[in-house]
């Protein structure tokens, strides 16, 4: 059994496409090994997939890799994934199972406030980023949690390119038929999935961000936040 590290926490229809959508991703990664799995989602709005086959633990490490896995126990020093839940003047709150706090000083993105630094990297609610436990959020004498390095590094490398729309709320193809029929088919190339419901336009070289976050944001319910490089 494996926790996922990507969150389901729409309602509705768009629940049953959002595990519809999951089962496909989780067929594609472990489709080819000998095992069966079964997907239920926890009350956290976290998924919880049981393999049982010859394969299973393969299948597992396959989905911890792709996915990241929400632990019991989180051990100091080690890296793990969780989703961005909340941030406020002291940095920013993951869900990883347990809430973790990543104090400013710790998230390594350059000068500003959280919430600034939200802003300039496009950060949406619920968005899967790894991180490196520090030990207990109340023990004083043990190190704070941070970002890990490539979580920066990828950050980063998001303000170098030709811009960028990130969105939650909605999967990779739902992200990308709205583009399409709002007639921005040119403008994109490709949309990057940084989780279930977190999905990141790359567009295209003259392509203005926030012009395209304002012709699709009416179209998508959905938060959406620009990188303009």
């Amino acid at each position: 059994m494996v926790v996922l590290a990507t969150k389901l926490y729409v309602e509705g229809d768009a629940r049953e496409r959002s595990l519809d959508s999951l089962r496909s991703l989780i067929g594609n990664e472990i489709g080819e090994l000998d095992v069966a799995f079964d997907l239920s989602i926890r009350e956290d709005d976290f998924p919880e997939v049981s393999l049982e086959g010859e394969d299973a633990v393969v299948a597992e490490n396959v989905l911890r890799e792709e996915f990241g896995e929400i632990v019991p126990e989180l051990e100091p020093g080690e890296t793990y994934v969780g989703t961005l839940d909340s941030w406020s003047e002291e940095g920013f709150v993951l869900d990883a199972g347990q809430p973790v706090e990543i104090p400013t000083d710790e998230l390594g993105l350059g000068p500003g406030s959280p919430t600034q630094i939200r802003e300039r990297y496009g950060l949406v609610q619920h968005l899967p980023m790894r991180f490196v436990y520090g030990g207990e959020q109340s023990d004083d004498e043990g190190e704070p949690s941070r970002l890990a390095d490539e979580e920066q590094d990828r950050l980063y490398e998001w303000t170098r390119g030709d811009g960028r729309l990130n969105v939650n709320s909605a999967t990779r193809a739902e992200v990308r038929a709205t583009l399409n029929r709002a007639g921005h088919a040119q403008d994109y190339v490709t949309v990057e999935r940084l989780g279930l419901l977190e999905q990141s336009v790359i567009c295209t070289e003259g392509t203005d961000p926030p012009g395209l976050l304002a012709s699709v944001g009416e179209y998508l319910p959905a938060e959406l936040r620009c990188v303009v490089p």
